[in-house]
């Protein structure tokens, strides 16, 4: 689970510490030095101190990850095809029938549909079966050194260390992925310590081991991201011809009532919840698959940033509880990554804040696309087609 901006229990530090915290980059050395320097006026014993910082390293392998993403490139249909699978589906059906009490359990304490959670417990780490292999302090420490988010991974390293105080994290032979996620659901360190849950009684949080405490600590998280209980999250629909483009994306919702009365319909059976607010999301354009989101996709997006992997979870949990395979209809072409980049440049030579010229189609290159097509007088579907990059 990893955030864009994350904010805890550590966020709160000593007026000196928050000089520490602005701090990147520099010699790798002098850098850890700092961070055992904040550590000691956060209040832990050299001791301490010395065990936890003792080993940290800078690992390469670390930022070559994390640079390494070119799969969000891709668009929502060739994604969900990669990493949903038939071996996936059997499998999260399995785990759904084998950890039916703790389903029951999570379903009972915090409303979280145990689709969701089967869905990023197979995404994450194929049910437990690979959790990363990245030594989880040396790739926290990197990143934080690293000066593209050290408002994340920074604090992170301080939650390492509280888990090591309490007994609870080895700073030589804890492992995860890459951006220092731990467990089966894969959780960081400042998680762990707020929301970390025996689910099975045994009397320590066995992240890596225990699937009890995986996921029910899992539930737990979204549950305190505002997840509503026993409510739907997403329902594939068809839509009509006619429908205001602009009114699509997860910008703008309606009650379930207006979207019917537009002519949004349940591609199977009938809409939930009439008077909830919900937003039509179309991922590859007015041709493409549609869906209807309803308040809790929104809560995913505190799991992972990606709008793809978002989308692709989300759907994925509606397959392991029954829904069909979505219908791919015939979206126009959508743009490689060179073009995506000049479309940012473009887009952000026209004022716009795209985040960077990623070749990502990101949340916010969505809503230039959208903003630029309306101008142009084009369908505003936000799905950048080669004819909004020749327009501009």
């Amino acid at each position: 689970m990893v955030r864009g901006v994350l904010a805890g229990c550590f966020a709160l530090v000593l007026s000196a510490g928050g000089a520490w915290a602005q701090q990147c980059g520099g010699n790798f050395n002098q850098f850890v030095q700092d961070l055992r320097t904040e550590a000691a006026q956060r209040g832990y014993d050299r001791d301490t101190i010395d065990g936890f910082f003792r080993h940290a390293s800078f690992d390469q392998r670390t930022l070559d990850a994390d640079r390494r993403q070119g799969v969000f490139t891709l668009p929502f249909t060739e994604f969900s095809r990669r990493l949903i699978s038939q071996n996936r589906i059997d499998n999260g059906r399995r785990n759904a029938e084998r950890h039916r009490a703790t389903f029951d359990e999570v379903e009972r304490r915090f409303g979280v549909s145990r689709g969701i959670l089967l869905s990023f417990w197979a995404f994450e780490t194929d049910y437990g079966a690979f959790q990363g292999d990245y030594n989880t302090l040396d790739s926290l420490v990197t990143l934080a050194h690293d000066c593209r988010r050290p408002e994340l991974f920074r604090p992170e390293v301080f939650a390492a260390l509280e888990l090591f105080a309490r007994g609870d994290f080895d700073p030589v032979n804890t492992q995860g992925a890459w951006a220092g996620e731990i467990g089966m659901v894969q959780m960081l360190p400042e998680d762990i310590v707020t929301h970390a849950i025996d689910g099975d009684g045994d009397g320590r949080v066995s992240l890596q081991t225990s699937a009890a405490d995986a996921l029910l600590s899992g539930a737990n998280i979204l549950s305190s991201l505002g997840w509503r209980p026993r409510e739907p999250w997403l329902v594939e629909v068809t839509i009509p011809d006619n429908l205001d483009w602009f009114d699509t994306g997860i910008h703008t919702s309606k009650t379930i009532a207006t979207w019917e009365g537009l002519g949004v319909r349940a591609r199977n059976g009938s809409l939930p919840m009439p008077d909830a607010q919900a937003s039509v999301i179309l991922p590859e354009g007015r041709f493409g698959p549609a869906f209807l989101a309803y308040p809790n996709f929104s809560v995913l997006f505190e799991w992972n940033q990606s709008f793809t992997y978002v989308l692709t979870a989300a759907y994925f949990a509606t397959r392991l509880e029954g829904a069909p395979v979505f219908d791919a209809r015939n979206p126009e072409p959508g743009l490689s990554r060179d073009e995506m980049q000049a479309l940012q440049r473009k887009l952000e030579a026209r004022g716009h804040d795209v985040g960077g010229t990623t070749g990502i189609l990101g949340a916010r290159t969505r809503a230039a696309v959208r903003s630029e097509q309306r101008r142009l007088g084009l369908p505003a579907d936000a799905w950048p087609t080669r004819a909004l990059l020749n327009a501009l």
